[in-house]
């Protein structure tokens, strides 16, 4: 009798008891820096509109530009390091090729952003909207700086320019990871296992 009575006061069998957030999640019980529902975290994903066969393009081509465009910074920097001219023309490819699938990237996020409610009504798309354009604006100022300049354009301006677009899109990055792992955009199922 007294093992059922211990039985009955335990955690487990108490159906009263709400579900504590740690027990058993895939993910770190780090509260959120953004807004957050806790009907996100279990309930079922939002598609991507632009996917083939479910999977969403916008993760797939965004790391095109975040790859060309923080290469730029490092090549900046090489250049800043060197004075050597191959770090001047390998930063003017990395931002042109970069600018590029920035482009292709931007647009297809936009459908998203513009087609699924769950997006726009999250600071962490308007965050991750904002300062991807930002950083694509700066990216373009910073190829025309270069373009109708000399090498000597690069520093300082265009090596600060090409930082700052390194920051702005691993921030806008990680509210994109923000939309994706918490809020579950372009995820489908509900996650449980």
């Amino acid at each position: 009798m007294e093992t059922q009575q211990t039985q009955g006061n335990s955690p487990q069998s108490s159906p009263e008891r709400p579900r504590d957030r740690t027990e058993n999640v895939p993910y770190p019980s780090i509260p959120p820096i953004i807004d957050s529902r806790e009907t996100e975290y279990t309930g079922a994903g939002v598609t991507s509109s632009v996917n083939i066969f479910g999977h969403p393009i916008h993760p797939i081509i965004v790391i095109f530009p975040v790859a060309f465009l923080s290469g730029a910074a490092g090549s900046d920097i090489g250049y800043w390091i060197t004075k050597d001219q191959f770090w001047s023309q390998a930063s003017m490819w990395l931002i042109g090729i970069g600018i590029l699938s920035g482009i292709a990237a931007a647009i297809i996020g936009m459908f998203d952003f513009v087609r699924i409610p769950r997006v726009r009504s999250r600071r962490a798309g308007w965050a991750h909207m904002t300062l991807n354009i930002v950083a694509l604006v700066l990216t373009i100022g910073n190829f025309f700086l270069r373009l109708f300049g000399s090498s000597s354009s690069i520093l300082p301006t265009g090596l600060i320019l090409s930082c700052i677009v390194a920051v702005l899109l691993s921030a806008g990055g990680w509210y994109g990871g923000e939309l994706t792992f918490r809020h579950k955009v372009g995820v489908i199922g509900s996650g449980e296992t």
